[in-house]
């Protein structure tokens, strides 16, 4: 018998004994449901802040929470589905790492609290009123900041300034890609640097996507910030390098693969945050009352080896400004 029937088992029995002497109903174990875009497990490299923090307040799964790591395995159309399942398995609390999965899972409940791991711009998503005062069912975080698209080109243009042409990869199902995009319009034409978007659906559309780059002669790649680019980000990287192309991404991950650079908002101790939100709702908090925060911190990241495979001598005002660098 799995342990987790064992415990429901037990709490059923519980009830049925009601006159037992000093005997008293037992407390109910939270449910989390985890709905996320990444493969993987409780035990992903990329949510371990989260996890970590739970752990921290005293949340253990299996023991003093359960908690359902639901995914959509890079496929978000399967998000509908994932948030019905987290309804059917009537939980407390649903955690979205994405916009979609965000969506899905106000669609499907207008009452279970849903705390947004931090991610796009819930307010021109729709998912929120506004960040001070949410209303409905769903708060959290949220990593993005105006001008953090248009920052990430002027930063790659700083680093390689003869740069005339950059490829962008934009995963333009999840809604909060179409803003971004319009920043980085913005920012191109002001800096004379010719954009060509390609749109990602699937893992599989980015090399195809890199060998258009090629034949266009573009000379950097930019990702826009969607939840396909981390999951990917090993894949970026290495394409990246392979068509030596210089590149700047808004996760550190995509650096750490060796993606050249990053300037990055999703830093541990905001993600580990998300844990504070899931506490306050499960002692009784309103999602409705509890502003959605945003971050205060920004990472520049430079990966001095790749640096060095690309040829690139990276400006010392870049240098001084790093908060890492990958030697």
């Amino acid at each position: 018998m799995r342990r987790r029937e064992f415990i429901r088992l037990l709490g059923g029995a519980a009830v049925a004994w009601p006159f037992a002497a000093g005997a008293q109903q037992p407390k109910k174990t939270p449910r989390l449901c985890f709905l996320t875009f990444d493969p993987g497990t409780l035990a992903s490299t990329r949510f371990k802040p989260f996890f970590q923090a739970l752990r921290d307040l005293g949340y253990v799964d299996g023991q003093t929470i359960i908690i359902d790591y639901l995914s959509a395995d890079g496929q978000g159309e399967r998000f509908p589905a994932l948030a019905a399942e987290c309804v059917r398995l009537k939980v407390d609390i649903i955690v979205v790492t994405t916009t979609p999965a965000a969506k899905a899972a106000k669609n499907a409940t207008g009452t279970t609290p849903i705390v947004m791991y931090p991610l796009g711009d819930p307010v021109v998503t729709g998912l929120v009123a506004s960040l001070n005062r949410p209303g409905g069912n769903v708060t959290g975080l949220t990593f993005m900041a105006s001008g953090l698209a248009a920052k990430r080109l002027e930063l790659l243009k700083e680093a390689v300034p003869k740069i005339s042409q950059v490829l962008v990869l934009s995963y333009l199902v999840d809604p909060i890609a179409a803003p971004q995009l319009k920043e980085l319009e913005v920012a191109a034409a002001s800096l004379g640097v010719k954009l060509l978007v390609r749109d990602i659906r699937t893992a599989n559309d980015i090399p195809a996507a890199f060998d258009a780059g090629a034949r266009e002669g573009v000379e950097g790649v930019l990702t826009t910030a969607e939840s396909i680019f981390a999951a990917e980000g090993k894949r970026v990287a290495q394409l990246a390098t392979q068509h030596k192309l210089p590149g700047l991404y808004p996760y550190k991950l995509v650096a750490d693969a060796g993606g050249l650079m990053a300037f990055d908002s999703y830093t541990s101790s905001f993600q580990a945050h998300t844990a504070t939100y899931v506490d306050k709702v499960l002692k009784g908090a309103n999602p409705s009352d509890l502003p959605v925060e945003q971050p205060t911190k920004f990472e520049l990241i430079i990966n001095m080896r790749t640096a060095k495979v690309l040829g690139l001598t990276i400006p010392p005002s870049l240098l001084v400004r790093a908060d890492q660098l990958i030697e």
